[in-house]
């Protein structure tokens, strides 16, 4: 049995494993299934083209059913050769740190639309908790906490289908707690703010 396909411990926080599994078309398996979401919120097709698709998507369900396991041996989100390692859940981000700082871009799709041209604000706030908490990882050093609190001020409409600015920092840390703050630009325009407490994980803490 190769490491890949062990049986998984459990008993605390425990990191995703890094693997190559889906293989060199995981990343474009990702991509078409977001578009797939894109699609399902956007398209206005005849009533016997929504028939053909259903039946396409129920054939790939009916393909990917048998191979269903659990998260410690799912590529999704341990592809780490991929954008957000290849988790579908995540809004994209592309992220560095710069000058001790998290700086980076992200676009809001069609399948986060709420209403009116706007990103739903759940999925504001899901782009800040995926921010934050990878702030928190990055520039604390620590590689297990979870999110004990997360504020979000919505500013400005957050539209959907443009590249926006993120950029976050850790604001201190207090024994093991981590205080993080961000915001979600477009150009000079603030659209949203956010300030987060993360909590370090004793050893075994799930």
């Amino acid at each position: 049995m190769d490491a890949d396909r062990e049986v998984h411990d459990g008993g605390g926080f425990n990191p995703p494993v890094p693997t190559r599994r889906g293989g060199p078309d995981y990343g474009r398996f990702v991509d078409a299934v977001r578009t797939l979401q894109d699609l399902a919120r956007g398209a206005d097709a005849p009533d016997e083209l929504v028939t053909e698709a259903a039946d396409l998507v129920e054939r790939v369900n009916g393909l990917l059913a048998p191979h269903l396991t659990d998260e410690w041996h799912a590529p999704s989100g341990r592809r780490f050769d991929l954008p957000n390692r290849g988790s579908i859940l995540s809004i994209p981000l592309d992220l560095d740190v710069v000058d001790g700082r998290i700086r980076g871009t992200t676009t809001f799709r069609r399948y986060h639309l709420g209403r009116n041209g706007a990103a739903h604000g759940g999925s504001v706030a899901h782009l800040f908790d995926s921010l934050l908490g990878f702030t928190a990882f990055k520039l604390s050093e620590s590689k297990k906490q979870r999110t004990a609190f997360l504020h979000v001020d919505y500013r400005r409409i957050v539209p959907i289908g443009k590249e926006l600015q993120v950029d976050s920092r850790i604001d201190r840390i207090e024994g093991r707690k981590i205080f993080v703050a961000g915001r979600l630009c477009d150009g000079g325009d603030v659209l949203a703010e956010a300030e987060a407490l993360f909590v370090m994980l004793k050893p075994g803490q799930p």
